[in-house]
């Protein structure tokens, strides 16, 4: 009996203990998110399976990627966040060199890169072209450690990235994956071009001889490299001795990613989105002007051991426009400007 009369009491007491422990709040799940796409571009292929986009993860990455705190410090000292050199109104790229041996390169459509990134094609994903951007001493310059160290300390990140990833303890391994999330979230589908695609508008005369020319070997030969309607990324993705110099010590074109010798002076070929907005172009930014750019395809393009066999006309040192003819592929060139994509909201700092 007294037995008994023990165990009652033992186990009153232990429901009692139980009753004054907080209730644990139910998991998170997060939102699946839905990335726009279109059904002109190509399979869409850059989604790891181990970082499935969500909308709590994109709001996460959105908020890091215009944060100066990712540098590991309180972001009153000047110090650079992504945004710093990827500005929306400029197609997440930068007017300028920013410091860089190579110019910036935009941040838009690359859910559908998979052939590598930036001008030499050295980082193969998203999640490590931001740990290269952080750890670079000459872009965020930060130390991955510190980084994790400070935004845990804060008050807003911890709860930001339990309702992302499922808990408070913040790892560098959920920070790549934030910000690769914002990064592919940047799609760019809604330029005069497209709304011809779909059938929603024409473009005038002018803009169509620019696109036949673009499109033709024999006019402006741009679609070899950088697509069109059958491409509408505006890029292959792939990499090319377009012409610029016949002299190679660029310690990073592609050569120094795959050690061919047939990569020296090799770039990738950038997407022409936007291309109105993304001066200065090529990979050392030389041209300041997309007039420039025309007339470098059209009379200075330079004979090489590597030239890509795309460029055609290289033996005539470009493809010798007229005046008119570069007046209509500008005119061409300029409706791939993106205004929607360029003043999304739902793409600026939070």
């Amino acid at each position: 009996m007294r037995q008994i009369k023990v165990i009652t009491i033992i186990g009153a007491f232990l429901f009692a203990l139980a009753s004054c422990e907080p209730e644990h709040e139910k998991t998170y799940q997060p939102k699946p998110y839905e990335l726009p796409k279109p059904a002109y571009f190509p399979t869409l292929t850059n989604i790891p399976a181990d970082n499935p986009m969500t909308e709590e993860g994109v709001a996460l990455g959105r908020k890091l990627f215009y944060d100066p705190r990712l540098s590991g410090r309180d972001g009153t000292d000047g110090i650079r966040s992504c945004a710093s050199c990827h500005h929306q109104e400029n197609n997440f790229d930068f007017s300028g060199s920013a410091g860089l041996h190579h110019s910036v390169m935009p941040l838009i459509n690359l859910a559908w890169n998979t052939t590598g990134l930036g001008w030499n094609g050295g980082v193969t994903t998203l999640e490590d072209m931001v740990l290269a951007a952080i750890t670079s001493p000459v872009e965020i310059n930060a130390d991955t450690n510190q980084v994790v160290r400070f935004l845990q300390s804060t008050d807003d990140y911890p709860p930001l990235f339990e309702k992302a990833f499922g808990s408070r303890d913040i790892t560098f391994v959920n920070i790549e994956r934030a910000i690769a999330q914002f990064v592919r979230s940047l799609v760019s589908s809604d330029s005069k071009f497209d709304r011809y695609l779909r059938g929603e508008t024409q473009l005038s005369q002018d803009e169509l001889e620019g696109y036949l020319l673009f499109v033709t070997e024999d006019g402006a030969d741009c679609f070899h490299c950088h697509g069109g309607g059958g491409n509408a990324l505006m890029t292959t993705n792939l990499f090319y001795n377009n012409g610029l110099d016949t002299d190679f010590n660029d310690p990073q074109d592609r050569h120094t990613v795959t050690g061919n010798p047939n990569d020296r002076g090799v770039y990738k070929a950038p997407t022409l989105r936007n291309i109105a907005v993304s001066a200065p172009y090529m990979h050392d930014g030389r041209f300041t002007t997309m007039d420039e750019v025309i007339d470098f395809y059209s009379d200075s393009v330079k004979n090489s051991a590597t030239i890509s066999p795309l460029m055609h006309h290289v033996m005539q040192d470009g493809v010798r426009l007229t005046p008119q003819e570069k007046s209509q592929l500008k005119a061409f060139l300029n409706t791939l400007t993106d205004e929607t994509f360029l003043n999304n909201p739902n793409h600026a700092a939070p």
